[in-house]
């Protein structure tokens, strides 16, 4: 693994862990039950996801012969964080635009499960930075539907000229899989 992606992985496991900190327990409706994956977990024992699950109010997390976790939480709590992490994508969208390292990008407009981005830029050709950017925006999608609960068979990323109004790239996650 590349430096880039151990910093990458590094960023989604404090981000995971930020948002645990700021689910608050609660009651309410049936036990909602994730399947985190093993790259997320990581090395944990479950010795330490017990500890986790207590220091949350978690129902219970159970390692998993794979490497994965499963998480139980109350309907509740799973709403807060899902809700905690649509606020953290849309925040990070928002950084973007106009930033240092994307100038160009002046809206980014999303649907409600982050499977649909459409990238305003004033380039009229993506430079190497903003063509990379696509794989963030895979990231975003794939950890909020992770934890959202719903399968993404793929992800699309629009760019779009905001002098012109054309389209200037497509990309889909489901083409990284060929």
């Amino acid at each position: 693994m590349n430096n880039k992606t151990n910093r990458i992985r590094k960023a989604i496991l404090l981000l995971l862990s930020t948002m645990l900190l700021l689910t608050s327990c609660g009651n309410g409706g049936a036990d909602v039950k994730l399947n985190i994956p093993a790259d997320f977990v990581e090395a944990q024992t479950q010795e330490e996801l017990n500890k986790l699950a207590e220091e949350y109010g978690f129902q219970s997390i159970t390692l998993n012969e794979d490497g994965s976790a499963t998480y139980v939480m109350t309907q509740k709590q799973h709403q807060e964080l899902v809700e905690e992490y649509r606020n953290q994508v849309n925040s990070s969208l928002d950084a973007m635009i106009g930033s240092e390292t994307y100038p160009n990008f002046t809206k980014i407009e999303t649907n409600d499960n982050f499977t649909e981005f459409t990238v305003t830029t004033k380039s009229t050709e993506l430079d190497m930075t903003e063509s990379f950017s696509v794989l963030g925006f895979y990231m975003y999608s794939g950890i909020y539907n992770v934890f959202s609960g719903e399968t993404v068979d793929n992800v699309t990323v629009t760019f779009v000229n905001e002098a012109t109004g054309e389209i200037i790239s497509t990309s889909n996650s489901k083409d990284m899989q060929e």
